[in-house]
């Protein structure tokens, strides 16, 4: 999701699904996105670095050969974008944002691009690592928060409804790139799996970093980068 803090999510009257997810399942109160504007975050929450990226240019200007957790994963990752209207689109279109999509910055993922970076369907399966990103309305970057919180009404059930998930073999992450700009930078993480504690609220300090290292080391991934020294999120909430 996309440019807003978590005051502006947690305890909103225009998100009541996000809320309610947050109460039945996990919400993490103190993480925090790395940088602004967009991409560096998108770049940061994959790879364990911003590589030196500081704006939101599209891959001709920003491509970075860098490892991520993409290519850790070879044939078993699938990067969805909503509004992308073709597979490993580079060029932002209509309500696609390129910036939102990581994946077609990393060079190393160039033969791969076309099988697995693809619009996201109505009923999309899942890999060992699902990136999903809404478009630039449903993400709350174009439109209000109200309009992603019903976004998401809508689209999570569908994932709660796989085997995997109703199995205990699926987490799910909701976060924000980045707030409105504050220097604090502040945004919500919530955490739904079958083992997460209903209502844990966990007060450490994580960042888009430890999210990377929770992921990875959930997938038994070494951590990439600044992961490395992050903590992760696993013992948090019971992952």
């Amino acid at each position: 999701m996309e440019n807003h803090g978590y005051g502006n999510v947690i305890g909103s009257r225009e998100a009541p699904y996000l809320n309610a997810l947050a109460r039945q399942c996990g919400l993490a109160t103190d993480y925090h996105a790395i940088s602004h504007p967009s991409l560096p975050n998108y770049i940061a929450l994959t790879s364990g670095s911003t590589q030196g990226i500081t704006d939101d240019g599209d891959p001709a200007v920003n491509a970075t050969g860098a490892p991520s957790i993409f290519s850790q994963l070879p044939g078993r990752w699938v990067a969805y974008a909503e509004s992308m209207r073709g597979r490993c689109e580079r060029s932002d279109s209509g309500n696609y944002a390129v910036r939102h999509d990581p994946a077609v910055y990393y060079t190393r993922l160039a033969s791969a691009c076309q099988r697995y970076v693809r619009p996201l369907p109505r009923h999309p399966s899942i890999a060992a690592f699902t990136f999903v990103a809404p478009n630039l309305c449903h993400d709350t970057h174009d439109c209000p928060v109200a309009t992603g919180d019903r976004w998401l009404h809508g689209f999570v059930p569908k994932l709660l409804a796989k085997r995997s998930y109703r199995r205990g073999r699926t987490a799910i992450f909701i976060t924000w790139d980045e707030d409105g700009g504050s220097g604090g930078n502040r945004v919500p993480l919530i955490a739904l799996a079958r083992s997460v504690p209903r209502g844990a609220r966990p007060g450490g300090f994580f960042t888009h970093y430890s999210l990377l290292r929770t992921t990875e080391d959930m997938l038994g991934l070494s951590p990439l980068a600044a992961a490395a020294g992050a903590p992760s999120m696993r013992g948090a909430f019971g992952l």
